[in-house]
């Protein structure tokens, strides 16, 4: 059983039980260095960017992080606008599936508006881990003999 996943983890798991609770947020006005000191010094891959309500406005990955841009300027010049959230009480089958279709690593988890976690990818895979998957075997050939019609 893996360490931190509910029951050993079942696909009925809610998204509060997998995410991870101490995030980060930036605000629109933070700077693009103030940000990535924040990624590099925390090794975290993405940054939710909140308004004075703690409400998600936007999202700044490492990536978008990676083009040549001036230290000084804000992080609403490159942040992704539209974020995905799901909230916290919701089943993590439905985080996957807003993953896979919008072939995206992060979602924003929140609580009445709010941003209480993020779950990744690499959240999920903790929970796949913890399934023992056994190989089926192959289907067996009829034992019926085949008769041939004249």
């Amino acid at each position: 059983m893996l360490e931190n996943v509910p029951n050993g983890g079942t696909l009925n798991t809610k998204v509060c039980e997998l995410m991870s609770e101490s995030v980060l947020t930036a605000e629109p006005h933070h700077s693009v260095d103030h940000v990535r000191k924040i990624l590099g010094r925390n090794k975290i891959g993405s940054l939710p960017v909140v308004n004075t309500d703690g409400e998600p406005v936007g999202i700044v990955s490492a990536t978008d992080l990676a083009h040549e841009l001036k230290p000084g300027s804000p992080i609403s010049r490159i942040m992704t606008e539209k974020v995905f959230v799901i909230p916290q009480y919701e089943d993590v089958s439905i985080a996957a599936r807003v993953m896979r279709n919008h072939k995206i690593h992060h979602v924003i988890v929140t609580h009445e508006k709010k941003v209480v976690g993020m779950l990744s990818a690499f959240d999920l895979l903790r929970l796949v881990e913890s399934h023992r998957y056994i190989q089926k075997n192959p289907p067996t050939e009829s034992k019926r003999k085949s008769t041939k019609r004249n």
